[in-house]
């Protein structure tokens, strides 16, 4: 494997390869993580055929006022006409490739998932991944990003492998249940035949099947221990900030006996007071 691994899927197909990824129709942004590099399709405009048409139409009309009265103050007609004809093809161009779905082409050595089940196993691994690379940031110290990055790379490097070979497993597999065996003897040769052959095809497809689970495990076990880590320090923190809190409240809470002391007095006060009214009230 190179340094860096394209990823890319559309409609049709999961694309692996360790070169870059273009689109043979559509559009597609690119997102690095790492040395992961994912190339994912930009929907359509929408835009129909009719449409594309009127606008090249409208921006045609000023090219050629301007190209007439370049030609009239002496430029020759040739360059006019490669500049116009240059300027509304390439805009053509643009505009039909964003009006289409993103298809990506093929580079040599890409690895091309194309069943739903390998397709689904490959980006549960690419999202886990991301999951893993989103944990280093809070990890200084702990691992090495760079050597770190290389081997999840490597790892979906291999599963893209397995995988490619677990679809055409998958593919065998079918294709030699299908074979009808209706009036042959079981004795025959050619039964035999086939029976080892769907052996050695079921022996291939748990072998694959548990390459394939052993690095998928590892990803999420990665990325589940990162997270997990971060957790705990979290609410570590969480806890520290508490116990400052905590130790600033209780050093600056005012006395217990305070407000009950304060009460008596007043109640002792009210009492003084009703006596003394009462004695002036009973006075000629």
């Amino acid at each position: 494997m190179g340094t860096e691994l394209h990823v890319g899927a559309d409609a049709e197909k999961t694309v692996v390869s360790a070169y870059a990824l273009r689109t043979r129709t559509g559009r597609a942004r690119r997102l690095r993580t790492g040395s992961l590099i994912e190339s994912q399709p930009v929907l359509p405009s929408g835009r129909g055929r009719e449409i594309r048409v009127t606008f090249l139409a409208r921006v045609s009309l000023p090219l050629l006022f301007a190209g007439a009265l370049l030609f009239v103050s002496g430029v020759p007609a040739w360059l006019l006409a490669s500049v116009v004809l240059g300027t509304v093809g390439a805009l053509g161009w643009l505009d039909r490739r964003r009006s289409q779905q993103a298809v990506f082409a093929l580079p040599g050595e890409a690895r091309v998932l194309r069943t739903r089940e390998e397709r689904a196993a490959f980006h549960r691994a690419v999202a886990a991944a991301r999951r893993v690379r989103h944990t280093w940031p809070g990890l200084p110290g702990m691992i090495d990003p760079v050597s770190a990055d290389r081997s999840l790379t490597q790892a979906l490097d291999d599963l893209a492998t397995v995988l490619v070979r677990r679809q055409e497993i998958r593919r065998l597999r079918a294709g030699l249940d299908g074979v009808r065996r209706q009036d042959v003897p079981d004795a025959s040769r050619a039964v035999l035949a086939l029976a080892e052959q769907r052996d050695r095809a079921e022996r291939l497809w748990l072998e694959t099947g548990e390459q394939a689970n052993r690095i998928l495990r590892a990803i999420d076990e990665a990325a589940l221990a990162g997270e997990s880590f971060l957790q705990e320090q979290r609410i570590g923190a969480t806890a520290r900030q508490a116990e400052l809190a905590l130790a600033r409240l209780g050093a600056g809470a005012p006395p217990a006996d305070a407000a009950p002391e304060l009460a008596d007095r007043t109640a002792a006060v009210v009492s003084a007071y009703r006596e003394l009214a009462d004695r002036e009230s009973l006075l000629p």
